[in-house]
C-alpha cells in the first residue's frame, strides 16, 4: 500500500450553501459543509481506496472540527496537518438553477495561508509516489511561495500534479497567469477546467492551450469539459473520454473528484512515483474514462460528497 500513497497539500474551505427553504422572514439560512478543492481531492482518494495524507492547516474553531471529522471519516491521514490558531476560511455559495455556485469568499488572515516551511517539512520526503496540490493555497501568500518550494524538494521522489482551480474573487487573474509557467515546471500532471481555461487564456482552443502548457514543462495537460468530458495530452499526444450522462444536482468538488479518480487509476496502473515515462495514451484513457466515471456520481449528489469505491 506504501507504494500507491498519495500526498495533498492545501485548503479546507467551509462551503456555507444559502438555503432557500426553511428561512423564516428576517433570516439567512445556511447548511455548512466542509469543502476545498486539496480537502476535496484527498477525500475522493481516500475513499476509492487510495492511502491518502492532507497536510493542511487546520483551525480549532466549529468549522476545523468539521473538516476533521470528514476527512478522518473518510480515510485520509492527518498526522501531519498543523493545528492553526487562525479561523477557518469560509466560501458563501448560492446555486443557480442549474447547480452551479457563484461564491463570496470570507478569506483573510485565515488559517489555510500561513505556511512555513518548518510546517511543510513533514510531506517532503514522506514516502508518497506523488505530491498533489493547487488551488488557493499555492497562489495566496505567504505559503504559498513555501508550497512551490516543498514542489521543487519533492520532485525527484514523486510524481507532482497541480489543479490551479482558479478564485478569481480571491485572486486577480494576472496572479495565476504570472504563476503558471513556473508550476509547469514543477508539474508533472497539470489539471484544470474549461472555465479555468477562458480565465487564463481568454479565446484560446484546449488543444492550444494543453500545447502552450506543454512547451513550459507539463508532460500531461487534462482539461475537464463538464458535460462534453474532459481532453486529455500527453506531450502532445490527445486522448479524449466522454462524460457519462447523469443527473446534476450540482457541480461542486466535480474537478477535485475528477483530478482524484484519475490519480488514483494513475497509481492503480504503477504509473506515479517519476515524470510519467511509462505512461501509454491508453492507460490515459483508462484512466480519465475512470475519472469521469468518479466526477459524475460527485454532480449526482448535492455538495463534494465523492463516492466510495464500492459505489462504482
Amino acid at each position: 500500500m506504501a507504494g500507491r500513497q498519495i500526498t495533498v497539500v492545501g485548503e479546507c474551505v467551509a462551503d456555507a450553501f444559502v438555503e432557500r427553504d426553511g428561512a423564516r422572514p428576517g433570516e439567512l439560512a445556511l447548511r455548512v459543509l466542509p469543502g476545498g478543492g486539496p480537502a476535496n481531492t484527498a477525500v475522493a482518494l481516500a475513499r476509492l481506496g487510495t492511502p491518502t495524507r492532507f497536510v493542511g492547516r487546520i483551525s480549532a474553531d466549529p468549522f476545523g472540527a468539521l473538516f476533521r471529522t470528514r476527512l478522518t471519516g473518510s480515510g485520509v491521514d492527518l498526522a501531519d496537518t498543523v493545528a492553526a490558531a487562525e479561523p477557518s476560511t469560509l466560501a458563501l455559495a448560492a446555486l443557480d438553477g442549474d447547480g452551479h455556485a457563484a461564491y463570496s469568499f470570507h478569506a483573510e488572515g485565515t488559517a489555510d495561508w500561513q505556511w512555513t516551511r518548518e510546517e511543510l517539512a513533514a510531506a517532503r520526503h514522506d514516502g508518497s509516489v506523488c505530491l498533489h496540490t493547487g488551488s488557493l493555497a499555492l497562489v495566496r501568500g505567504p505559503g504559498g511561495p513555501r508550497i512551490e518550494n516543498l514542489l521543487a524538494e519533492a520532485r525527484p521522489y514523486a510524481t507532482v500534479s497541480i489543479d490551479p482551480n482558479v478564485r478569481t474573487l480571491l485572486v486577480a487573474p494576472d496572479a495565476y497567469r504570472q504563476r503558471l509557467d513556473r508550476w509547469c515546471e514543477l508539474a508533472d500532471l497539470l489539471r484544470l477546467s474549461e472555465d479555468d481555461l477562458r480565465v487564463l487564456l481568454p479565446g484560446t482552443a484546449p488543444e492550444d492551450a494543453c500545447d502552450r502548457w506543454h512547451a513550459a514543462g507539463a508532460r500531461l495537460v487534462v482539461v475537464t469539459l463538464a458535460e462534453r468530458g474532459a481532453l486529455a495530452s500527453l506531450d502532445g499526444r490527445r486522448v479524449r473520454v466522454a462524460a457519462p450522462v447523469t443527473p446534476v444536482a450540482d457541480t461542486v468538488g466535480a474537478g477535485d473528484s475528477f483530478t482524484a479518480g484519475l490519480l488514483h487509476s494513475l497509481a492503480l496502473q504503477g504509473h506515479l512515483g517519476g515524470r510519467l515515462d511509462s505512461l501509454t495514451p491508453e492507460d490515459l484513457e483508462r484512466a480519465c474514462a475512470f475519472a469521469a466515471r468518479v466526477a459524475a456520481r460527485t454532480v449526482a449528489v448535492p455538495g463534494a460528497d465523492p463516492p466510495w469505491a464500492d459505489d462504482l
